[in-house]
């Protein structure tokens, strides 16, 4: 996937989260045209203190999606907007972990078969 300047946009605020929280570590990712895929780990253990506040899923997202927002609309691209909710999965053992990371890195190879490409492309 060749990303445009929005695109690099949610990539640079991808990994702007593991620099923000020490206790998140960041897997397998991928920005596709109108969505994005990756794996995130919160290991407690990583916390800078004892007292520090671990954010949710829920509320890591948000950073997320509330960063790059405002990025994209810096850059210019006033109706951008993310989905109000995302898609999540708990990950249990390390052949679930293999086959969501192979089906995150292959992703952009079947971008022409997905149902959206068509809206995204028009």
């Amino acid at each position: 996937m060749i990303l445009n300047s929005f695109g690099e946009i949610v990539k640079m605020q991808w990994f702007w989260l593991a620099e923000q929280y020490a206790y998140i570590e960041l897997h397998a990712f991928v920005v596709m045209p109108n969505h994005i895929h990756g794996i995130i780990e919160i290991k407690r253990k990583n916390a800078t203190s004892q007292n520090q506040k671990i954010k949710s899923l829920s509320q890591l997202m948000g950073a997320f999606k509330t960063t790059s927002s405002k990025q994209i609309h810096l850059l210019g691209n006033l109706n951008f907007a993310w989905h109000r909710s995302f898609h999540d999965h708990i990950i249990r053992n390390d052949e679930a972990y293999e086959k969501i990371s192979k089906y995150i890195v292959n992703n952009p190879m079947k971008w022409r078969e997905d149902k959206f490409s068509k809206e995204t492309n028009n």
